[in-house]
């Protein structure tokens, strides 16, 4: 039998990646992206796929089609970081189970759909995504105590929603760091949806808590589940805020959630051995102490844009936070590859100083990138990621 540990100690991706969130200098800067989308997978792979075509797989899903998009989402991973060798991390989500029955929302216009809950989704063309823009059942949403009061109860989920995630490990885990999932984030507890979330914490902030504790103890379960064979790090991808701060108070996430989703990372921690990677796109400037507080490992997007100056971060949190980001998303849509060459030494200047970085966009390649920006980025970071 294959001694799949130590294969996974010889694999310079997972070495180098482990030591810069452990804080240490590696070989050469990792480089790592939150996602892909599938504009660019498409030039890379030379074919259509399901990978991160969000508004495509949830019609092809709607449709029925949960198969063939399960089946691209695993063989055209698989292929994309193959190809981009030079990607040292492999993110991972979630498939819908084998028995997934759709339950179709009707089509009352051109990119608008109604469900039979009276629920309204709409596609984005700048996103290529399809979004609820009104939900009159969470609208109509009162939260009760009872609720969230009594024995919590899990069970396993049907193994098939692993289908994607086992399938790429197997292909990818011995050559590359595997970020993938857990029993889930408790973030903050929104009753309701966020708009009245947001009421529920003022008016009812005994309910909120106790919501938010039975939510710990679920996720902490379902972490024997989630958290897989093979698996390096757990990612998460909750938001924290908006361009110009956060969605609540930092006093308010103080009081309701910090302690929370401080637990969730220790049990992650303590239980798995694994460390926790946060994506958190905005300006989270007023959590960043509770960031560390809260014990994570890594914080990923980093977003220039809306004031996340990674040099300012490097100076003031570099010793006790791994930093993963560096080249605006908005660059590789809308710039030059002059400018995104520019944005990639401006990264590397500012946060490769004592280990510690993990080089990458601010959030993810989205929709609407350049390809021509994109090989300027791989091209230029070659030339800068040594050490």
């Amino acid at each position: 039998m294959l001694n799949t540990h130590a294969m996974s100690n010889k694999s310079p991706s997972k070495k180098r990646v482990k030591d810069a969130l452990a804080l240490r200098v590696p070989d050469r800067i990792p480089f790592g992206e939150f996602a892909i989308d599938f504009d660019t997978a498409e030039r890379i792979i030379g074919h259509e796929t399901y990978h991160r075509a969000k508004a495509k797989s949830q019609i092809a899903l709607w449709e029925g089609r949960r198969d063939e998009v399960v089946q691209s989402w695993k063989e055209d991973a698989v292929e994309l970081y193959r190809k981009l060798d030079i990607l040292d991390i492999v993110t991972v989500s979630l498939a819908p189970p084998r028995d997934y029955e759709p339950d179709p929302p009707m089509k009352i216009g051109d990119g608008v759909w109604e469900d039979r809950h009276g629920r309204i989704y709409r596609y984005s063309d700048v996103t290529q995504d399809i979004t609820c823009v009104h939900d009159p059942v969470a609208e109509a949403y009162v939260p009760r105590m009872e609720e969230f009061t009594g024995e919590v109860e899990v069970s396993a989920p049907d193994p098939s929603v692993f289908e994607v995630v086992d399938a790429v490990i197997a292909a990818l885990g011995d050559e590359k760091y595997i970020a993938g999932p857990s029993g889930g984030e408790i973030g903050i507890v929104y009753l309701g949806g966020q708009e009245n979330g947001m009421v529920a914490m003022i008016q009812h902030p005994d309910i909120v808590r106790a919501a938010a504790d039975r939510e710990l103890e679920i996720q902490n379960q379902n972490d024997q589940w989630y958290i897989r064979p093979g698996q390096d790090g757990v990612l998460w991808g909750f938001d924290f805020g908006y361009n110009t701060g956060p969605f609540i108070s930092p006093r308010m996430f103080r009081e309701l959630f910090l302690e929370l989703n401080k637990a969730r990372v220790e049990n992650i921690h303590r239980v798995y051995g694994m460390p926790v990677l946060k994506h958190a796109c905005g300006n989270n400037w007023a959590y960043m102490d509770m960031f560390i507080e809260m014990g994570y490992d890594c914080y990923q997007s980093i977003q220039a844009s809306a004031g996340m100056d990674l040099a300012a971060l490097k100076a003031r949190y570099g010793g006790r936070i791994c930093l993963w980001g560096g080249v605006p998303v908005e660059t590789l849509v809308s710039g030059t590859p002059d400018e995104v060459r520019r944005d990639v030494r401006h990264a590397v200047e500012s946060a490769k100083e004592g280990g510690g970085y993990i080089f990458g966009s601010t959030h993810s390649i989205a929709v609407g990138t350049k390809y021509d920006n994109f090989m300027a980025m791989l091209d230029e970071f070659v030339r800068w990621r040594g050490y």
